[in-house]
């Protein structure tokens, strides 16, 4: 075991989910006060597609994620500030960009068995096979995310919490949105990258969803789902390695773990909301009774 600990594939695996959960926390936490998830899915579709059209061509994965992101990025920028009402056009985007990923990785697959292999990964992530290079490219984008979110934070929250007054008060909304569209899309390529299509929205939106559930101030609220996240990834990655179900995938893990958390949040969320509710009334009740007296 001890071996196990101390090899590359471990530490790889260890570092580059850790880089992908603060990063998609970080960026998640606004997605759910921006009310995008609906968009985060449509990126991680485009992802899709940009990693298997770059493959296709015999570009890297990344590159075309990240590219094909950007270009949806201008796209979907038009009305950012409008874009919790604009479910129609996203799911236009989603369904256009799954399409595109579908015959990209067909026409990809059908060229080689290897190839074949390679587009399930793109699917199901390689949180297990990461190479250093793998993990230097994510280090690197997500700290550009991260000093850009730094740069941008407060009015970014601004903007997300009372955009009518943000606006009134000259917070360039649709210049923060498109900005923001741009770290999304990093963020989701850089997920992908370690945990798959499939997977990489669960990992931008539970942490986060959760942190808001259980927490009230912004910064301490980021701090937690990124504490979150990292729990989820560090969880999944040992129950991979040293659990007694050998076969189980490190996804199954991260998904599980990511939903039920967000579940144990909910009912904490009802159970202090019922609280807040019943002490007022038990202090008008004790107003009452006094002013009777």
């Amino acid at each position: 075991m001890e071996g196990m600990i101390r090899s590359e594939l471990f530490a790889n695996a260890m570092l580059g989910g850790t880089t992908v959960a603060v990063v998609a926390a970080v960026v998640g936490y606004f997605l759910v006060l921006r009310a995008l998830a609906f968009a985060s899915e449509a990126l991680t579709d485009i992802s899709f597609a940009g990693a298997t059209g770059a493959a296709l061509i015999g570009v890297n994965p990344l590159a075309g994620m990240v590219v094909l992101g950007l270009g949806a990025v201008l796209c979907l920028g038009q009305f950012s500030e409008r874009m919790r009402g604009r479910d129609i056009e996203i799911g236009i985007v989603l369904s256009f960009a799954m399409g595109l990923g579908v015959l990209f990785l067909n026409l990809y697959a059908h060229s080689s068995a290897s190839h074949a292999a390679a587009g399930v990964g793109v699917l199901f992530g390689s949180l297990m096979s990461v190479s250093v290079e793998d993990i230097l490219i994510t280090l690197a984008l997500g700290a550009l995310v991260i000093a850009c979110l730094v740069v941008i934070g407060r009015p970014l929250l601004f903007a997300s919490v009372d955009p009518t007054v943000a606006e009134v008060r000259g917070v360039p909304l649709r210049g923060l949105g498109v900005i923001f569209l741009a770290l999304l899309a990093i963020a989701t390529a850089i997920s992908v990258l370690m945990i798959g299509i499939l997977l990489a929205v669960s990992l931008l939106l539970a942490p986060a969803a959760s942190a808001v559930n259980f927490g009230r101030r912004p910064f301490a609220t980021i701090a937690l789902a990124a504490t979150f996240g990292v729990a989820i990834v560090w969880l999944g990655v040992t129950l991979e390695f040293f659990g007694p179900w050998h076969h189980v995938p490190v996804g199954f893990y991260i998904s599980f773990f990511s939903s039920f958390l967000y579940l144990i949040s909910l009912v904490w969320k009802r159970l202090i909301s019922g609280s807040e509710v019943r002490q007022p009334a038990h202090a008008d009740r004790e107003v009452s009774h006094h002013s009777h007296g």
